[in-house]
């Protein structure tokens, strides 16, 4: 039986969008508030997804405590109450988007879970906005 489990969880970050290469004119055009030199936060909302074959041994997909976990472990733990550009390595040299931030996201867990299991990341900036990425 084929089948998708899904693991919610919450972090919150500072981030400031910025183009390097780009004039301070030309990013408070493209990013507007998003580009205050003070950084600005969100209440991000992620959403993991896990699908592939349920173990007829134990009917579980995935047990959710072991992904819970590794959430936790893996992104909440890195990225709660940190100033995206200055404290996450992956975002010294990437604008910390919510693009580039589902896709980081995405990466990390991919790393750690077994590749049996396709993933999907969802991952809220606000209520209204979001992006998904499934990799490829």
């Amino acid at each position: 039986m084929r089948i998708s489990a899904f693991r919610k969880a919450h972090f919150n970050a500072a981030h400031r969008l910025h183009n390097p290469n780009w004039s301070e004119e030309k990013n408070k055009e493209v990013f507007g508030l998003c580009n205050n030199p003070y950084y600005h936060g969100h209440n991000y909302e992620l959403e993991v997804k896990v699908t592939g074959e349920v173990d007829p041994d134990t009917g579980y997909l995935i047990d959710l405590k072991y992904l819970s976990d590794l959430i936790k472990e893996h992104v909440e733990d890195k990225l709660d109450h940190k100033n995206l550009n200055i404290e996450v390595e992956e975002f010294k040299e990437l604008n910390p988007t919510a693009e580039h931030i589902c896709y980081v996201i995405w990466n990390v867990l991919r790393k750690q879970l077994d590749k049996k299991y396709e993933l999907t990341i969802r991952l809220y900036e606000t209520p209204r906005n979001y992006v998904e990425y499934e990799g490829g």
